[in-house]
């Protein structure tokens, strides 16, 4: 089980975290692994998420996090059936549209474990780890 959270400023190369990860000695038990790169949108949460037409465009974002609620939030994505290996990335501080504010990697044995965990973690970390302030 492998389980990493990176606390570096500069964004995190997915393709460096694959390598990684597949030169790991337990890689031979993964069948899967999947990627998510969080983006900061120009379209406003309020207008994707409510359907409020009025809401403005964005400009960017304040963005911080919780570092122990996100290693918490980690582990338990690695505690989850099949999960071999999990990795975090948190950006922080005042962003713009096209910035990215988090990476995630998953591996695991299987596509349904995988993708159940990647939706876990990346709803676990919005929901318990980050503030976000959008910049209008």
């Amino acid at each position: 089980m492998t389980t990493v959270f990176d606390r570096q400023k500069e964004v995190p190369s997915i393709d460096a975290w694959l390598s990684e990860a597949r030169s790991a000695e337990e890689n031979g038990l993964r069948g899967m692994y999947l990627t998510h790169m969080g983006v900061i949108r120009q379209t406003a949460r309020a207008r994707v998420r409510d359907n409020d037409e009025n809401a403005p465009d964005v400009k960017g974002m304040v963005f911080n996090s919780d570092s122990e609620k996100a290693e918490q939030c980690l582990k338990e994505a690695a505690g989850l059936p099949g999960i071999t290996y999990a990795r975090v990335w948190l950006n922080a501080g005042e962003l713009k549209t096209g910035d990215p504010i988090m990476c995630v990697l998953i591996g695991g044995d299987t596509r349904p474990h995988v993708v159940d965990a990647l939706q876990f973690l990346v709803q676990n970390l919005k929901e318990k780890c980050v503030s976000e302030a959008e910049i209008n």
